[in-house]
């Protein structure tokens, strides 16, 4: 059988698939090893529906890890990376995806960057953020001599960080304070300058 993310849905039927995907988040959170049957449940769907949707549960794992790129790009998109002020880009996408992250961590934790689906989003996503750190870097808000690689993979490290450090004060806290840390601290650093 196909993976749903291969073949388009109709309207009902991709509300029916968000809803398992939704629930088979909650639950794998949960317990890892819950079963599709487990999952069923908690969507409130027959067996046969999951059955029906994905061939086994490593197909599902993938369908939500795809979905949740997916949703990241569309997120990193709704900040306008190559219009918006580079501050402003840069701040609306980390808030996004800091977002969709608390929401997809079983997922995003499970994603297999070989498979060509996957690979193809993130390198998208991933271009976006280049592009606009490189605008940011171009109107002086980070340094002429920084390595835009190194900048992009420690911004990256602070997201990740942001959603795995996973503190009460991080969960209770929203996304758009959160990005703000995450922009200061890149921006910025924690340190005075000053070296001894």
């Amino acid at each position: 059988m196909p993976s749903t993310s291969a073949r388009p849905l109709r309207a009902d039927a991709e509300r029916t698939v968000r809803v398992i995907l939704d629930a088979a988040e909650r639950v794998l959170s949960e317990n890892p090893n819950a079963t599709l049957e487990q999952i069923a449940e908690a969507a409130g769907v027959a067996r046969t529906t999951v059955h029906r949707r994905f061939a086994n549960r490593d197909d599902l794992v993938r369908t939500m890890a795809v979905a949740a790129w997916r949703r990241i790009e569309a997120a990193v998109d709704a900040a306008r990376p190559q219009t918006a002020p580079p501050l402003v880009a840069l701040h609306q996408a980390t808030a996004n995806v800091i977002e969709i992250k608390y929401g997809a961590s079983y997922a995003l934790d499970r994603v297999d960057s070989t498979d060509s689906e996957v690979a193809a989003l993130q390198t998208a996503v991933f271009a976006k953020c280049d592009a606009v750190l490189a605008r940011a870097r171009a109107d002086g808000l980070i340094a002429a001599d920084a390595d835009p690689v190194w900048v992009r993979r420690v911004y990256l490290a602070l997201i990740a960080e942001t959603v795995h450090g996973n503190t009460e004060l991080d969960r209770s806290t929203d996304p758009d304070t959160l990005a703000g840390r995450v922009i200061d601290t890149l921006l910025g650093g924690v340190g005075t300058g000053r070296r001894q």
